[in-house]
């Protein structure tokens, strides 16, 4: 059997691959795809901490820049990606993974508060810690929130699991031209400001030295190649 590279990681999910091909929303069938995914990674024996964004429900800058208050609108993110952890725990539960969902805002009927010791405790349990609620805070992204929980839970590497197969030097969609990267450095991605993750996130990342790797989760079986070691999408490190 193949073996896994990482014991601990921290994946960063899209909340647009939840939509599946209808782009908003949940598809329950995607749910599913992506509950296999990272099951495949689990079967492994790897440690996991898993965040989903909540771009296929709600993005609170869209919301702001139509004259929603900034505040208003990032709450409103934060509450659509405990949504999203939700439905992929459910997902995940169903194959017979065990998970916990933990959330920085409080609403306890549906998730545990989350509270850094107690997260650590359930994947050295064997868990699956699904954290949702971003970092709790206004103004910060899902992107910051993996940063900071991948340092606070010691994973290895934030995967960042896109639509996208990589870091490209301009938005391949609408330049064919574009060029993707194997490999780049931190300071290269904030120099030339590309679009990996927020610059906070990558700054945090880049400090504390937790690589990242952007790939695309749609590729089904590139997340297991990504955890086995094999060179997908580009890796981000100093």
């Amino acid at each position: 059997m193949t073996q896994p590279i990482y014991r601990r990681i921290l994946l960063k999910l899209s909340g647009e691959v939840l939509a599946g091909e209808q782009g908003f929303g949940i598809d329950p069938a995607q749910a599913d795809y992506l509950a296999r995914e990272v099951k495949s990674v689990y079967d492994l024996g790897v440690e996991i901490g898993l965040i989903i964004g909540a771009g296929n429900i709600f993005r609170g800058i869209q919301a702001a820049s139509r004259g929603m208050d900034r505040v208003t609108g990032d709450y409103l993110g934060m509450l659509a990606t405990v949504m999203n952890a939700i439905t992929v725990q459910d997902a995940l539960e169903k194959m017979g993974c065990p998970t916990r969902t933990l959330t920085a805002i409080s609403i306890t009927q549906v998730a545990e508060n989350y509270i850094r010791r107690r997260a650590l405790r359930h994947i050295e349990k064997g868990r699956i810690v699904i954290v949702a609620g971003g970092t709790g805070n206004p103004f910060f992204s899902t992107d910051m929130a993996a940063a900071l929980r991948a340092n606070e839970l010691n994973a290895e590497v934030v995967l960042k699991g896109t639509k996208v197969d990589g870091v490209y030097d301009k938005d391949p969609v609408l330049h064919t031209d574009a060029h993707k990267y194997d490999r780049i450095s931190f300071s290269e991605v904030l120099e030339k400001k590309l679009k990996v993750m927020d610059l906070t996130a990558i700054t945090l990342c880049a400090e504390n030295n937790v690589p990242i790797r952007v790939f695309n989760i749609k590729h089904p079986g590139d997340l297991k190649k990504v955890v086995c070691g094999d060179k997908i999408g580009t890796i981000v490190t100093e």
